[in-house]
């Protein structure tokens, strides 16, 4: 496996920076961010390392210099939109982005690209799959296309008040994934899998490893606490982030020993980046580095990091 982190986490620091960072600290890989430049809607939304709109040989060149320079890799070029929005011409937007990603990722030498399915969060789950149909089939054949692997991470997107009532994205558990693997059959079309989804939602975080080993492009590593005096207070249909908050990797309640263990049992080899969304390390930048230096030095004793 290889450690890497998402680059959301670094929003202002340009693209040899974070490389640069990598290098020094014992990461072997980067996810990066490929937002719209000027696009944020949310919280680690609308950060660009890399801006596939200006994507020309220059930049390209640019970007595999400083990879052979140091050694890090590319893990995936990460993008998180609602290419199912109840907005048309917003849903436009994202899936035309999504397009553009998918085209620039063998421009580097790459192959995977991260997103969200997407929903319509004003409808039920049967109906938001007949919007799936018509949305992802040309989206997965573009990427058979051009050889690349499509991974949708399992978040809920349902955290913030423009999120509810069904949030913002439609592929949040194992019986989903089923069907949308069945409507799409497709050996480019996969996850990128965050456990701390599932103890949000009071779901095994380890038995999917085994169902959808074949479908595990790419790995999250974000971990999350469960509050019980607040939750006591609340019940599970408030919003979660009035019970939990996301923690680095061992601050919380996931135990990374048996996820990893998991992950060897199915022989997965891929990229298994952390994602920093915790709190109480987001006010200066030199907290932002200490969050992924600590993460790294925590997952390292799971996983060989040089």
């Amino acid at each position: 496996m290889k450690l890497g982190f998402a680059s959301a986490i670094l929003p202002d620091q340009s693209f040899d920076t974070v490389v640069d960072f990598a290098a020094a600290n014992g990461y072997r890989c980067v996810e990066m961010m490929c937002w719209p430049v000027g696009k944020a809607e949310r919280r680690y939304a609308g950060v660009t390392h890399i801006d596939v709109d200006t994507l020309d040989a220059v930049h390209v060149d640019a970007i595999q210099a400083k990879l052979a320079e140091t050694g890090v890799e590319i893990s995936a070029l990460g993008y998180y939109p609602n290419a199912l929005d109840p907005d048309a011409e917003k849903a436009e937007e994202a899936i035309n982005h999504i397009k553009k990603l998918i085209v620039s990722a063998p421009k580097l030498g790459l192959h995977a690209v991260n997103t969200f399915i997407g929903r319509n969060q004003y409808l039920s789950v049967s109906e938001n799959m007949k919007l799936f149909e018509k949305v992802w089939p040309d989206l997965i054949k573009l990427a058979e296309d051009n050889g690349v692997r499509v991974a949708i991470e399992n978040c809920p997107m349902l955290f913030s008040k423009d999120e509810w009532p069904g949030g913002k994205n439609l592929a949040i558990s194992p019986r989903i994934w089923r069907e949308m693997f069945a409507k799409i059959d497709s050996a480019n079309f996969g996850l990128n899998y965050d456990p701390s989804h599932f103890v949000l939602q009071q779901m095994d975080y380890i038995r999917p490893i085994y169902e959808f080993t074949e479908k595990l492009f790419h790995v999250h590593i974000k971990d999350i606490k469960l509050y019980r005096n607040l939750l006591d207070e609340v019940g599970i249909f408030a919003a979660p982030l009035d019970y939990l908050q996301p923690k680095l990797p061992g601050l919380g309640d996931i135990d990374w020993g048996k996820f990893v263990s998991a992950l060897t049992d199915v022989g997965y080899h891929g990229p298994i980046c952390v994602e920093v969304e915790d709190k109480a390390f987001e006010d200066t930048l030199e907290h932002r580095y200490q969050s992924l230096i600590q993460s790294q030095r925590y997952m390292s004793q799971f996983i060989v990091t040089e």
